[in-house]
């Protein structure tokens, strides 16, 4: 197995800049219009990836639940970006609403593995997102 782990740093230093140049721009345009640029960049960015694998002839295989799951995270990530638009819209420190953001968004996919994945977690990784709980209820307190 390849090590995961420089790869998911990688990513969450590009959620890092996601959520900071969301922070940015909501001091500059409505909600909706930030939302609908970010979408249509990301679309495009995809596109060319899926262009790129299709002129390499690399095989690109397509299964209605396949489709249908990613469907429903466009869906989900759509509504986080108008969200947070909105949250940051009204003032919110970046230091603070990323923070409880993406650490709630941490907490509930974490519940929604052990609960309707079945998976399981160590003590210390338990522990771990124990900490997030923390994190997050300090933060909110503000």
């Amino acid at each position: 197995m390849l090590n995961w782990l420089p790869l998911a740093l990688l990513t969450a230093l590009c959620l890092a800049g996601y959520n900071f140049f969301i922070k940015l721009a909501a001091e500059h345009l409505p909600p909706a219009v930030g939302a609908v640029v970010l979408q249509l960049v990301a679309a495009g960015l995809g596109a060319a990836w899926l262009l790129r694998l299709r002129l390499q002839g690399q095989p690109v295989e397509v299964s209605a639940k396949g489709l249908g799951l990613a469907a429903l995270a466009g869906l989900s990530v759509g509504l986080a970006e108008i969200l947070t638009f909105v949250v940051f819209k009204r003032g919110v420190p970046a230091a603070v609403g990323t923070p409880v953001i993406v650490g709630g968004s941490v907490l509930l996919a974490a519940l929604l593995g052990l609960v309707v994945l079945r998976e399981s977690l160590t003590l210390a990784q338990l522990g771990g997102l124990g900490l997030i709980v923390v994190g997050v209820g300090l933060l909110a307190r503000g």
